[in-house]
C-alpha cells in the first residue's frame, strides 16, 4: 500500500519524506501561488486555476486570495461556495463542503494530525481524518476545524471557535472547544431589520 493510500484509509503515513506525497503537495502549492498572485479582477483565470486545484467544484466558487491548500484533489466544494481572505485547507484526505457555505477570514480546515508518539512523529508520520461541512453553513472568522469533524447543514460556527467534535444541523455553536449554544429558530428571521420600500 502506498503512503497516499494509507492516508486515505486513515492509517499513519509518511507525510514528510514520501516522494509522491511531497510532489503532490508541491504541485498544489505552485497552483495556489499562481492563484494568489492574480489580479482580483481576473476572475476567469481564477476559475481556471481553481479547476486545477480543487478535486471537485460545483458552479463558480468565490475564493478570496490568499488561499492555501495542501493537495487540492481531496477538496470538494458545492454551489455558491465563498471564502474570505486567508483560508487554509489541509486536505490530506477528503474535505467536503456542501452548497451555500460561507467562510469568514483566517479559517483553517485541517484533516492532518501528527503522531502522538514522539518517535513516530520524528519519522514524519501523520494521520488524516476527513472533514464534512453540510449545506447552508456559515463559519465565522478565525475558526479551526480539526480532523474527523462533521458540521451539519444550516449551522453557524461562531468566530474564534475550535471545532474538535461533530456539530449537529440547525444550531449556533461557538467556543474553544466549540459547543452548541442554541438551535436556530423562526424568530431568527426577525433578528435584523429588513428594508421594505
Amino acid at each position: 500500500m502506498t503512503e497516499w493510500e494509507k492516508a486515505q484509509k486513515g492509517y499513519l503515513y509518511d507525510a514528510n519524506y514520501d516522494k509522491e506525497i511531497v510532489e503532490a503537495r508541491t504541485r498544489c502549492a505552485d497552483l495556489c501561488y499562481e492563484f494568489n498572485n492574480l489580479r482580483p479582477s481576473d476572475t476567469e483565470k481564477q476559475q481556471e486555476l481553481l479547476k486545477k486545484i480543487l478535486g471537485k467544484m460545483e458552479g463558480t466558487p468565490v475564493i478570496t486570495a490568499p488561499f492555501y491548500c495542501d493537495y487540492g484533489i481531496n477538496t470538494s466544494v458545492g454551489r455558491n461556495f465563498y471564502t474570505n481572505h486567508n483560508v487554509t485547507i489541509l486536505d490530506c484526505t477528503k474535505v467536503t463542503f456542501g452548497d451555500n457555505v460561507f467562510i469568514a477570514p483566517n479559517c483553517v480546515f485541517s484533516t492532518a494530525g501528527h503522531a502522538i508518539d514522539s518517535e513516530q512523529r520524528g519519522r514524519g508520520l501523520e494521520i488524516a481524518l476527513p472533514i464534512t461541512v453540510g449545506d447552508n453553513v456559515w463559519i465565522g472568522a478565525n475558526v479551526s476545524v480539526l480532523p474527523g469533524v462533521t458540521i451539519g447543514s444550516n449551522t453557524i460556527i461562531g468566530a474564534g471557535s475550535v471545532v474538535n467534535k461533530d456539530i449537529p444541523e440547525g444550531v449556533i455553536a461557538v467556543g474553544n472547544p466549540c459547543k452548541v449554544m442554541r438551535k436556530i429558530t423562526e424568530e431568527d428571521k426577525k433578528k435584523y431589520p429588513i428594508f421594505e420600500g
